[in-house]
């Protein structure tokens, strides 16, 4: 109460006031809380300046150890949470010279930064919002949480710099490995430990600038690659029905080649222990880039096996059947049913086999100037056998189930939509690569629990 008595009754009295004419519940909680942020930014000040005034014990030189002298007392101001505060802090240069300007170790001591106006958790929470909203929506939200003014182009600022500072601590992670040193790993609960894991891969593009610092030129869409580890469960509904659910899940997006991705897919399937799961399963598309990382890095693990999603699998056999029997036909409707009843049943090697009759029938037909299918179907139809004979291992669809695992890839490719599409791909975006990186990897720490983690200042 002393602290208040030091303020103006006038102001103080007009928050009382204010709350003593408030009716309706919302109404008073909006006062109250005016009233909250007051006395909070009046007990903030004091107590900074205070311990400001207890902060006096002299420093050495950081170059030659030299006792450092005073130089007096200088201001120092910040826009916190609680609204503006100014306090009086203790400066400090060697007296031999050296070139390290004026100390101020009380600085050093509430974890601010030289030339800092903003307070880091203000920092954080606009930081936070951008990973949803775009940045001028950012500063109307926080402003109308708050009543603290944040301009767009700061929040943007506060990213990269967050987002730099998230991606050299991970750089820094994938160098320990290259050198040989694996990551520590999470703890996880006995329960979940012994859950199957299932990592899946895929790509989704996004819109950038042609050419960096200019908005100027045509659209150029970059691919990034999303990755997924997660811990497959299992619950009943209300109606007795046995489902999976993701128990625990970790996502990578990556805004580089294959091998880069490949490279942040091998340190967090490491640190979330790949090694140990009891089961382990691969989910992706036909694409080989990603099939690639799989017989890299997981392919030789015991227990592991690697699923081509079913309905991309269904897709290209359709293609086959469009091909052979024209799609408008009851037979091509017919003979798909069956080859698709037989895909999802383990029997994949009998639409393999038959294929091939085709092929070699029509291969024979031509030596005998008797072909019947043009080079169009044989070309659609090749592909369609050696698409389904790379991953011959790969679609035991009946095996998969009985093990309680996914068939379907849309565990990625929902991960595609909300890790990437709902905030990089909204109307008239286009990105800097710096841009994007930084933003991208902060959306990764809030999704991955990491973005406090971030924001954790000496």
């Amino acid at each position: 109460m002393e602290i208040l008595e030091k303020q103006e009754n006038l102001e103080l009295e007009q928050y009382v006031t204010d709350i003593k004419n408030s009716v309706t519940l919302d109404s008073i909680v909006l006062a109250v809380f005016k009233f909250a942020l007051y006395i909070g930014s009046i007990l903030l000040n004091e107590i900074v300046s205070e311990r400001a005034k207890q902060h006096v014990e002299r420093p050495s030189c950081p170059h030659c150890n030299s006792p450092l002298d005073r130089k007096g007392w200088l201001p120092r101001t910040m826009t916190t949470l609680l609204g503006f505060i100014i306090w009086d802090r203790l400066a400090w240069r060697c007296p031999k010279g050296c070139k390290i300007g004026q100390i101020t170790p009380y600085d050093k001591t509430l974890g601010i930064q030289p030339n800092q106006e903003t307070s880091n958790e203000i920092k954080r929470m606009v930081c936070l919002l951008a990973v949803f909203v775009p940045f001028g929506i950012a500063s109307l939200i926080f402003r109308k949480l708050t009543g603290v003014e944040v301009c767009d182009k700061s929040i943007w600022n506060w990213v990269q710099e967050a987002g730099e500072k998230g991606i050299q601590k991970v750089n820094e992670e994938l160098e320990k490995l290259n050198n040989g040193v694996d990551p520590e790993l999470r703890e996880l609960d006995p329960g979940v430990a012994e859950l199957p894991m299932v990592i899946g891969g895929d790509g989704v593009t996004v819109p950038f600038r042609p050419n960096e610092g200019s908005p100027k030129g045509k659209t150029k869409w970059c691919i990034v690659n999303v990755g997924i580890i997660a811990r497959i469960g299992s619950k009943l509904t209300k109606t007795g029905k046995k489902i999976s659910i993701i128990v625990r899940r970790r996502v990578i997006a990556v805004l580089d080649n294959i091998n880069i991705f490949k490279n942040h897919m091998h340190l967090e399937s490491l640190k979330e222990g790949v090694c140990n799961a009891k089961q382990v399963a691969w989910l992706s598309d036909g694409g080989p880039g990603f099939w690639g990382v799989f017989r890299e890095l997981f392919a030789k693990l015991k227990n592991v096996y690697g699923i081509l999603d079913f309905y991309h699998a269904a897709q290209n056999v359709y293609k086959g059947a469009k091909a052979k029997f024209d799609g408008r036909t009851i037979e091509c409707k017919e003979w798909f049913e069956k080859a698709r009843k037989k895909l999802r049943l383990g029997n994949a090697a009998e639409i393999i086999q038959e294929i091939k009759k085709w092929l070699k029938i029509e291969e024979i037909n031509r030596i005998l100037n008797k072909g019947k299918l043009s080079d169009e179907v044989v070309r659609i139809l090749t592909n369609v056998f050696k698409y389904l004979e790379v991953h011959a291992d790969h679609i035991n669809y009946d095996h998969y189930k009985s093990l309680g695992l996914p068939i379907g890839s849309g565990i990625i490719e929902s991960a595609c939509k909300w890790v990437v599409q709902q905030r990089f791909k909204g109307v008239g975006m286009r990105w800097s690569r710096k841009g994007f990186k930084n933003l991208l990897h902060l959306r990764v720490a809030f999704l991955n629990g990491s973005f406090d983690d971030i924001f954790v200042f000496p």
